[in-house]
């Protein structure tokens, strides 16, 4: 862009307080949805394709000049997303029609914008986030999937749903998750707030769903892990609190697969009225969970909660 401000951009393009956008810039939000398995990652990199690159590539050939764009949480490799939320500055001046049907047009299969708007120079995807929400999703039967290998985790032994929800609640909450991050993570801080865990099965399927306001680097896939340990009775529920409070990530499990972990959605404050898109991946279509009936879910008997082809709760 040939227009400097009289200011520099601090981290990721983030708008000092009081400042603007030079004039003839503005900024865009847009969601996409993506297969992580043929990618190295959410992040540009100079040795291998992330899905940052194919977006920007796609973007800058519809604006006609070149974008970088920001995330709300950069995903590792094989990760996939149905709510990964962008934003970038452009003096390109198109409509959401124009931005969504132009970057589809221009990105590989595996990826795709589903919303795109006009933004005010305040929001930014990463710091104006208030909390991320992931679900990772659990084939849980005897015999292996011939289909959507790469976007689940086939899991052979039975697993107690009830076991592994009574273990979550005890992560729920401001702790240090020293425990469940991994050994290169660079965050400052272990601390992070997990508003809820949820565990709920449909049919074969075992879905793991945890919203909070950040995560540590491969903090939801080693939760995971522990988890797992728990529902197929290799340790008592009260396990993963024990791991939490020790802070040691040597005695936890090992860290659960990528292929079924999805980043489903970023919440925002209501004043960037961003819209609120159906949760997926596709094939699972309930709602998260604090925007479920409450009533409906807890009317739910405990053998109901736990039905599923193939294993039933002992």
């Amino acid at each position: 862009m040939s227009e400097t401000p009289h200011w520099q951009y601090r981290v990721n393009s983030l708008v000092p307080e009081g400042e603007t956008l030079p004039p003839g810039i503005f900024r865009y939000a847009a969601v996409i949805e993506y297969d992580g398995s043929e990618y190295c990652g959410w992040q540009r990199q100079v040795h291998c394709e992330g899905v940052q690159a194919v977006v920007e590539k796609a973007l800058s050939l519809v604006a006609n000049e070149e974008i970088s764009i920001v995330c709300a949480g950069r995903t590792d490799t094989g990760v996939h997303a149905t709510g990964q939320t962008i934003h970038f500055d452009s003096r390109a001046v198109r409509g959401p029609r124009n931005w969504i049907l132009g970057c589809n047009a221009n990105l590989p299969r595996n990826v795709r914008l589903h919303w795109a708007g006009r933004m005010s120079d305040r929001f930014h995807a990463r710091f104006s986030a208030r909390a991320r929400t992931y679900r990772y999703v659990i084939l849980n039967r005897p015999s292996p999937p011939a289909l959507m290998r790469e976007g689940l985790v086939w899991h052979k032994q039975a697993l107690s749903v009830l076991a592994m929800r009574e273990a979550a609640a005890a992560l729920v909450g401001e702790h240090d998750f020293s425990a469940f991050r991994a050994a290169g993570c660079q965050s400052r801080s272990a601390f992070r707030n997990v508003h809820y865990v949820d565990i709920f099965r449909l049919n074969d399927l075992v879905v793991i769903e945890i919203r909070a306001n950040a995560f540590l680097l491969h903090m939801v896939r080693n939760i995971v892990g522990a988890l797992l340990s728990v529902g197929r009775g290799e340790n008592l529920p009260d396990w993963p609190g024990e791991l939490l409070v020790g802070r040691d990530r040597s005695k936890a499990p090992a860290t659960a697969p990528a292929s079924g972990l999805y980043l489903v959605a970023v919440d925002y404050p209501v004043k960037f009225d961003l819209p609120i898109l159906s949760p997926g991946p596709f094939f699972i279509g309930r709602e998260l969970y604090p925007a479920a009936s409450k009533k409906e879910f807890n009317n739910l008997s405990s053998d109901s909660q736990d039905l599923m082809c193939g294993y039933s709760e002992s």
